[in-house]
């Protein structure tokens, strides 16, 4: 993933919703007994191109995720959504999951699997076909659809970085 072309956004004035993708118990063991704590990944977003996500610890299951939304809220990106869906086709991979995010017409849907469906509904895509190959480990899947989702570019971002500008282009 290349990071040029990503866009982080500031939390100041922007209204997120957060989505709990998913929750483990860890248990350590020691010669006093089993300690149980929380691991908590959850996806914020405003769904209107921005999202983020971030993974809380802790030892109640609230904190976790308490904590998580506060690491979400740190990062942020900003997301080309081009009438409900994406702008064109990206494949991405994060460690052993792999990503396939495509456009879909109008009235599709989101057709995306469990942690996938989370970050792009927090995202504010309403039509899409996605596909999620190898692991299903959510923190890897959730890593991989954002850093595919940063990877996306729309028309302006592309005439911009070639020095077009797209009112020249399209009305000659």
């Amino acid at each position: 993933m290349s990071n040029s072309n990503i866009k982080k956004v500031r939390t100041s004035d922007i209204e997120l919703k957060d989505r709990l993708v998913s929750i483990q118990r860890v248990t350590k063991v020691t010669k006093g007994g089993r300690t149980f704590t929380f691991s908590a990944i959850v996806v914020v977003g405003n769904e209107n191109g921005i999202v983020g996500y971030g993974l809380g610890k802790a030892n109640e299951v609230t904190a976790a995720i308490a904590k998580g939304v506060e690491d979400a809220k740190k990062n942020l990106i900003k997301v080309p959504v081009l009438k409900g869906t994406i702008p064109h086709e990206q494949e991405c991979r994060y460690s052993g999951s792999l990503v396939l995010l495509r456009p879909a017409a109008p009235g599709t849907g989101v057709k995306a699997g469990g942690a996938m469906r989370a970050v792009l509904e927090s995202v504010g895509i309403s039509n899409v076909l996605a596909k999620s190959k190898g692991s299903s480990n959510p923190h890897n899947l959730v890593k991989a659809t954002v850093a595919a989702l940063g990877e996306l570019r729309d028309a302006y971002s592309i005439a911009e970085t070639r020095g077009v500008s797209l009112d020249k282009v399209f009305n000659g």
